[in-house]
């Protein structure tokens, strides 16, 4: 899932499992002062800052985990995670019977609601699931469904079999198919109010664009002061309502994180999901900062379309993006930016996945500790391998031009204090051998929308896993995925991989029932996507956050979801 704060990284020793995938809570072992900051003592309402306005609050569209975090507290689906990070039925009465060759999946439902009283169904997953794949409704998490198997009139192979039962036909075993289940799209919508603000078909979104929508979830939205606050109320048709202690959620929506950081020191926020990249070794050592486990991968990215690659051929862009990933110094980011013993990524897939055969999954594609200044001659061969003009200036810089022109590289990101200061790295980093980068900073709604159409060169990026699975970090570059933005496959530019080969193989993947022959397949379509260099990895994610000592029961999951419905909050 999109990441939109800057999220900082567990030292190496980290390892994590799918037996026990919970987010473990890490305090620091800085030795800095623990100064305690002022509490708010209105017991009654959690007060919180994720980030600035959302992009979409409906399940089947939202693609950033800000908005995740918000949709598991609003809406719940048949499976959900526990405080230790295990899956545990929401809806569904047990966990999902499957049958002997593990393609068909039988649920048995609890009688739930929705916010507005009306009895919540197998029929209203039935509905949300297919409108998610509906061609209308145009999500860019469609292809999630590709597991299921499909009928003759293109519909999902779901059959409500009576109100509570629900019975799902996959093409093939999935070994994360129960974590599919408690993942946003796979939350079910009201069908009567989204089919009544939509009635021709054209805004499948309007229906939840304004507060007081009917959800499921443990709150609903009561109040939106747009790129102001949300205020989020409790649910009492939530299944789960009488272990629900907090009355409200209200939200500060702000990407300024040292505006969030003051409020949250002067007691006007109870938690905050980022900190200011300056302040780091001050709150290190303290009690309210929290460093937590998570399965992520920040990246940058190249459209492979863009007019910077026009007169090239394929294998010269390659060779083009190569250089620049070689250029990058990524243990200087981690050390000035991260400052916390996070890891440099030397591959996409990040460190502590499962390759569904029950072992790790690792890969490495160069030495993520020796990039930057000297990894310098090795960028210089690539970039004339590229077509570029090198002229060493003899005091270890390099002036390079293409077609006797300076290299002018535009890189898009959103507002957030440790995306410029990584930008401002790799703008130094560039400089090295005369290549220029401009840093433009866009608001996160329009920078979403940006990337998704192929409207940059060069963009900041990260991804969350959705799913502890190699595929969910490898589908995301198929040409029919929403999530494409380095426009793979989607772009007619000669200087373009082909990637026919690549979205054949992520169907492979898909139905392969043998779980070693399946691993081989997720290293080959890695293989095939470092091998273009569109995507550059930076650093593994981890995640961290401050939440104040007279608030417990906040508990996050390595997918970087956070829930606050289960939160206690005492007056001091």
């Amino acid at each position: 899932m999109k990441k939109k704060v800057l999220s900082l990284l567990l030292a190496a020793t980290m390892v994590f499992s799918l037996a026990a995938c919970g987010s473990s809570s890490k305090k620091s072992s800085s030795d800095s002062e623990n100064v305690a900051t002022a509490v708010n003592t209105d017991t009654s309402t959690l007060y919180v800052n994720l980030a600035s306005e959302p992009d979409y609050l409906d399940p089947a569209l939202n693609t950033s985990v800000d908005g995740a975090c918000l949709a598991v507290n609003s809406f719940v689906g048949l499976l959900t995670y526990d405080e230790s990070g295990e899956l545990t039925p929401a809806l569904a009465e047990s966990m999902p019977e499957v049958s002997e060759d593990e393609t068909t999946y039988t649920v048995h439902m609890i009688e739930s609601k929705w916010s507005d009283g009306t009895e919540l169904t197998a029929n209203d997953f039935v509905y949300s699931w297919n409108r998610a794949i509906a061609e209308e409704t145009a999500s860019d998490y469609a292809y999630l469904f590709d597991v299921v198997a499909r009928n003759e009139d293109g519909t999902l192979a779901v059959t409500a079999d009576d109100d509570y039962t629900l019975t799902i036909h996959l093409n093939a075993p999935c070994p994360y198919f129960n974590q599919l289940l408690a993942f946003p799209i796979f939350m079910p919508v009201p069908q009567a109010a989204v089919e009544a603000a939509n009635p021709d078909g054209t805004t499948p979104g309007a229906w939840c664009q304004e507060a007081g929508f009917v959800s499921n979830g443990a709150f609903t939205l009561s109040e939106w002061k747009h790129n102001e606050s949300m205020t989020y109320v409790k649910n009492d048709n939530f299944y789960n309502a009488d272990k629900v202690e907090l009355e409200k959620l209200n939200y500060m929506l702000s990407a300024d994180n040292t505006a969030t950081y003051a409020a949250y020191n002067s007691g006007d926020l109870d938690f905050i999901d980022d900190v200011p990249t300056d302040e780091i070794p001050s709150v290190s050592g303290n009690d309210e900062f929290n460093v937590v486990d998570q399965l992520g991968t920040y990246y940058v990215a190249f459209n492979v379309g863009s007019d910077l690659f026009d007169g090239m051929t394929s294998d010269q862009a390659s060779a083009f993006r190569e250089a620049i990933s070689l250029l990058i110094d990524r243990d200087y980011i981690v050390e000035t930016v991260g400052q916390t013993g996070q890891v440099a990524a030397d591959s996409f897939i990040p460190e502590g996945m499962e390759d569904g055969n029950g072992e790790a999954y690792e890969s490495s594609y160069y030495d993520a500790d020796a990039t930057g200044a000297e990894s310098t001659e090795d960028a210089v061969k690539l970039l004339e391998k590229a077509g570029c003009e090198v002229e060493d200036n003899g005091n270890g810089t390099y002036t390079t031009t293409l077609n006797g022109e300076t290299i002018s590289i535009p890189y898009i990101l959103n507002e957030n204090d440790g995306h410029k200061k990584i930008a401002q790295c790799i703008q130094q980093d560039l400089a090295a051998v005369g290549i220029e980068m401009t840093i433009e900073v866009e608001d996160w709604n329009v920078f979403l929308e940006e990337r998704k159409d192929g409207n940059f060169t060069f963009a900041r990026e990260g991804w969350v896993a959705d799913y502890d699975d190699p595929v969910n970090m490898l589908e995301i570059f198929s040409s029919a995925s929403g999530n494409d933005d380095p426009q793979l496959g989607k772009t007619d530019s000669a200087a373009a991989p082909e990637w026919t080969a690549y979205d054949e193989l992520i169907q492979q993947i898909y139905a392969e029932t043998d779980s070693a022959k399946r691993a081989e397949l997720l290293h080959q379509a890695e293989d095939m996507l470092m091998d273009t260099y569109a995507v550059i990895p930076i650093y593994f994610y981890n995640d961290i956050y401050m939440q104040k000592s007279n608030v417990t029961g906040v508990y996050a999951t390595v997918f970087g979801n956070k829930y606050f419905m289960y939160a206690h909050k005492t007056a001091e």
